[in-house]
């Protein structure tokens, strides 16, 4: 049985203590303009991502594999920026900047999850576009019930297991010196700078998570757009070509947007990483990706600005009555 005798100085130093969070911005002018941006951002996103979920799940001509994923990828981004905008508001306004030991874990591991399970998603799409495209007669046999379950249900399995694992050996080193996190949030990498213990291991693990869950769905994504561009190639309709490239440009554009943050932040070598980099570059996928998806997905798509016209002339003609 361990003595807690023994046991005193991790528990006294690393158990119940905040963290402090140095947060992006200063309370300076320019700062502040900025500030108010990111919660015009983040107001935008929230309704955005909103009303994509509500017209999905409300209009029967929307109940197809794509936009049952899409119902998803914007759950886990709204999911995502009320996770970080929040706390980093009200540690601004109120200039508190602590974030509790329990409170930390918690956003790592929410974080951890969403933007894994959004990058496998993301991934797995890719497939869904091929199967669209490359074998249309047979998409609805392909594109079952089932195996959409599977593909959403293995994109939450595998975020959820790399947020717990990574949650999980986070909170149990010990931080015993400064417990300022330079970032705006828990971030991981930015924790792991102030325990009093050796870390490289942990750091290996990490980075050996983050390729997986990157190089995994972006080396399908490379493999089904090849397939595309293939079959693309090869059609002798040019409307029938830019019907197909139509069909693929809103995935291709999140998935850029998604992709080229999370691969800065989490593959590059250690001694080219900078805070300030860092914390501009997660405000990027954090609160302007989340804001962007549902506008690349409905203005560039008609199917969803019919069900919007549809739902807006309806609370019209309602209105009249």
């Amino acid at each position: 049985m361990l003595n807690r005798r023994n046991m005193g100085p991790w528990l006294n130093h690393s158990s119940v203590g905040d963290f402090i969070l140095l947060g992006i911005f200063s309370h300076s002018q320019t700062d502040l303009v900025l500030f108010s941006a990111v919660l015009v951002v983040f107001t935008v996103a929230l309704a955005g991502n909103i009303l994509l979920l509500f017209l999905i799940y409300s209009d029967a001509q929307l109940h197809t594999p794509m936009y049952f994923f899409l119902s998803h990828l914007s759950f886990m981004d709204l999911t995502l920026i009320c996770t970080i905008v929040p706390k980093m508001a009200d540690n601004f306004i109120h200039e508190r900047k602590s974030i509790s030991f329990i409170g930390c874990g918690l956003q790592i591991g929410l974080f951890v999850t969403l933007v894994g399970s959004e990058g496998l998603l993301l991934g797995l799409m890719a497939y869904d576009r091929y199967v669209a495209i490359n074998h249309p007669l047979r998409y609805h046999v392909l594109m079952s019930q089932r195996v959409c379950l599977q593909i959403v249900g293995s994109s939450w399995a595998f975020g959820i297991l790399d947020g717990l694992i990574q949650v999980v050996a986070a909170m149990t080193f010990p931080y015993c010196g400064s417990r300022e996190v330079d970032h705006f949030f828990c971030e991981l990498l930015s924790l792991l700078k102030l325990a009093c213990a050796d870390t490289s291991f942990f750091d290996t693990l990490i980075f050996s998570c983050c390729v997986f869950m990157l190089f995994l769905p972006f080396s399908i994504i490379v493999a089904s757009y090849a397939k595309i561009l293939r079959a693309v190639i090869s059609m002798n309709s040019a409307q029938a070509q830019q019907k197909a490239l139509t069909t693929c440009s809103s995935h291709l554009a999140a998935v850029s947007l998604f992709y080229g943050a999370a691969m800065f932040i989490y593959l590059r070598p250690k001694h080219y990483r900078a805070p300030g980099h860092d914390k501009i570059v997660s405000l990027f996928y954090t609160v302007l990706t989340p804001m962007l998806n549902p506008l690349i997905y409905s203005l560039r798509n008609r199917e969803v600005m019919g069900a919007l016209r549809k739902k807006l002339n309806r609370w019209v003609t309602d209105c009249q009555k």
